[in-house]
């Protein structure tokens, strides 16, 4: 759980990006600070950047470290420029009163696309597509958050994973794009007749608005692995306890439709622990084994009747 010291960081980050690309401006700070528009999202919505991320953000946008960190506004923070004494003033009253930053933004949105002048409020927003062909969206992260969409005990059936899947999909059909990553898709289901033609190709992480204003729902765009696993889903990966295969960062791709293999890389799902994990899965009339590749990391055993289920990670995309 956060506590309201990390709370109040993220608030006067997500502040400054606001301040410096707008409102819908997530992926052009992220490109500012040199990071990828998903890790950036994760810092404002999930955790405190580290202190180079932290760094970064005060040198593209000017702003004071110390306040950035204790809320301790220095003297003068916008010393310069024509517009510096209403800057100011913005700053005072965010600081003052947060809760209003996000209305005043929408306010001077609303009087720039009333001026013609839209510029950059818009600028990472491309023309929503009629249709959205292989999309696979990106539900939650391994070793770290609960996966939102298959969170109960027992995975629906490949038929209704479809359904729920192509809903999800159709729900967001006509939002505006903020953010599209290239990617390099690498196979890693030994399995190799189930994704005949895939050897090796690049795919998209698409970002879209959510429900919310902060909310960004994800997709890879991948359409060959689509058109073979209608029913897919993807996930972040936390951590290096895969790597060098699987790296922190990477996103992988599963279906419900085929479970792990003995000895492959699989995502589990263990009762009575929160999130799942990325592991090699080997099983024994007993146990289950979840195996690191990476050697700092110790194999966790579990009883056999304890896994709830092990997906096959069918390939995974380094962005």
């Amino acid at each position: 759980m956060q506590n309201s010291d990390e709370k109040a960081i993220i608030e006067r980050v997500r502040l400054l990006r606001g301040q410096y690309a707008g409102d819908r401006g997530k992926s052009k700070f992220a490109r500012a600070l040199d990071i990828s528009p998903s890790t950036y999202s994760y810092y404002e919505n999930n955790r405190v950047p580290p202190i180079e991320v932290l760094l970064k953000i005060c040198e593209v946008t000017g702003a004071d470290l110390e306040w950035l960190l204790t809320g301790h506004r220095p003297e003068k923070r916008f010393a310069f420029g024509p517009n510096s004494v209403l800057l100011e003033k913005l700053d005072n009253l965010f600081a003052n009163n947060p809760e209003l930053t996000e209305a005043v933004l929408a306010f001077i949105e609303l009087l720039c696309q009333k001026k013609g002048i839209e510029g950059e409020f818009h600028s990472e927003v491309l023309p929503p597509k009629p249709d959205r062909p292989g999309w696979i969206p990106v539900l939650g992260r391994t070793a770290a958050g609960m996966v939102h969409f298959w969170d109960q005990a027992f995975l629906p059936e490949p038929k209704q994973a479809i359904t729920e899947l192509d809903e999800l999909v159709k729900k967001h059909i006509g939002k505006a794009i903020v953010g599209s990553v290239d990617g390099t898709v690498s196979i890693d289901l030994q399995a190799l007749p189930l994704v005949d033609g895939i050897k090796r190709q690049s795919a998209n992480l698409i970002q879209v608005c959510g429900q919310g204003q902060e909310q960004i729902v994800e997709f890879v765009q991948c359409e060959d692995i689509h058109k073979l696993f209608p029913d897919s889903f993807a996930l972040h990966v936390d951590g290096d306890s895969m790597s060098p295969r699987i790296n922190d960062g990477d996103i992988v791709i599963l279906s419900p439709s085929v479970p792990a293999a003995q000895g492959q890389i699989g995502i589990a799902r263990v009762a009575n622990q929160i999130g799942v994990t990325c592991k090699l899965i080997r099983t024994t009339q007993k146990d289950a084994h979840l195996i690191p590749i990476n050697e700092r990391y110790e194999t966790k055993v579990v009883a056999k009747k304890d896994l709830l289920w092990a997906l096959a990670v069918l390939c995974h995309v380094s962005i």
